[in-house]
């Protein structure tokens, strides 16, 4: 297999010379973004715009460096991600791009729209064969992302408690889902009411298609009838009260081959294009309302239009740092029980495994674990 390209640059600047802003467009137009067509083609930037009370999260100066680059180059650029299915600040498209706007992204910070992609309750999205696929056979994408002709991806590199690390694919595949895909992620199981969240508005019964809902006219709670509630999860998009949830969460390998699968799901047939940023590397995801101290020293941004070989390059690039002294990774290695995961995100998340998802990426063609870093400040 040939060795995809996968461009990078430190974070070192010179005084009064430019800026980590510039020093990222100068990276991306190196790693051939202007090889792609953009002419008068709409653009998805998924990104994440971080949950409130979390400041790991990429900074809006990054996002408008890629927005401006796609402008240049002829394209119509929106910034998106799609709804979560916890409780938090972004479980709609309302309380979501407040979040955003509380998070310094705004169409007057980035230079472009916010669009959260599958919708105002999470349920606006695209049913997408996924070829190949052995665990999703068709993906629920957030509509917007796939009606886009490019898509990019702009990622925080950083730990995570189900998947071991947040990149490329993992922003890509469970970022991309809407509530109802990010649900089939991460369970095979059914729903579950809990009564005493329950207001009985009788908004989820509208969304289930399946006789899986039942409303019980004396407690005016919602209930589940288990002999047709498939799982779907459409249940779950359309409560805002978090009163529906799913039993039998999967095994964390699973839920890595699924990530990978719906990936594949949004970058098939069409160009893309991947950034990520590896700074602030933080123990746990960007959906916490907060976050601890970085447990990697900030080691510098890559672009490359191979998602997997990104991933793997930015893994290779942390394990080759130390431990920050304080961090969540320093106590664990140093731990009276320390056991040895061979790398820093299995040693913070030991029942994590983000090599199930790089090894489904690449058995589906995503891309490559074989790549050639060229280092865009030394390269001839």
């Amino acid at each position: 297999m040939n060795r995809s390209k996968v461009y990078f640059t430190d974070m070192h600047t010179k005084e009064y010379g430019e800026g980590l802003p510039l020093k990222l467009k100068t990276l991306i137009r190196a790693a051939g973004i202007g090889d792609i067509d953009f002419e008068g083609k709409f653009v998805a930037i998924k990104m994440h715009f971080g949950e409130l009370g979390n400041v790991a999260h990429i900074r809006p100066q990054f996002a408008k460096s890629v927005v401006d680059v796609v402008k240049e180059l002829g394209g119509i650029p929106f910034l998106t991600d799609c709804n979560t299915m916890y409780p938090g600040n972004r479980r709609h498209a309302i309380e979501h791009i407040e979040c955003a706007w509380a998070n310094g992204f705004s169409p007057m910070s980035v230079g472009c729209p916010i669009i959260i992609a599958d919708g105002l309750k999470g349920t606006d999205e695209a049913l997408v064969p996924v070829e190949g696929g052995e665990y999703v056979k068709v993906a629920k994408i957030g509509r917007a992302i796939m009606d886009a002709d490019v898509f990019i991806s702009l990622n925080h590199f950083k730990g995570h408690n189900f998947a071991s690390l947040g990149g490329a694919l993992k922003n890509i595949g469970m970022g991309s889902g809407s509530r109802a895909g990010k649900k089939e992620q991460h369970t095979s199981g059914k729903a579950l009411v809990d009564e005493s969240l329950c207001h009985g508005c009788k908004q989820c019964l509208k969304n289930c298609a399946n006789s899986g809902l039942v409303f019980d006219e004396k407690k005016k709670k919602m209930t589940v009838d288990y002999d047709h509630c498939i799982g779907c999860g459409n249940c779950l998009g359309a409560c805002v009260f978090n009163a529906i949830g799913f039993e039998d969460n999967d095994a964390n390998e699973l839920l890595s081959r699924r990530i990978a699968e719906y990936a594949k799901a949004v970058v098939a047939g069409r160009p893309s294009f991947h950034i990520n940023l590896l700074m602030d590397i933080s123990p746990s995801c960007d959906c916490h309302c907060e976050n601890d101290v970085p447990m990697l020293p900030n080691i510098g941004m890559l672009a490359s239009t191979d998602p997997l070989a990104i991933d793997q390059a930015s893994v290779d690039l942390c394990q080759k740092e130390q431990p920050l002294p304080g961090s969540q990774l320093y106590k664990a290695v140093h731990g009276e029980h320390f056991v040895d995961q061979g790398n820093h995100f299995n040693n913070v998340h030991p029942l994590s495994d983000w090599k199930a998802c790089f090894e489904q990426a690449e058995k589906l063609g995503i891309g490559s674990r074989e790549y050639e870093l060229i280092n865009v400040f030394t390269a001839k």
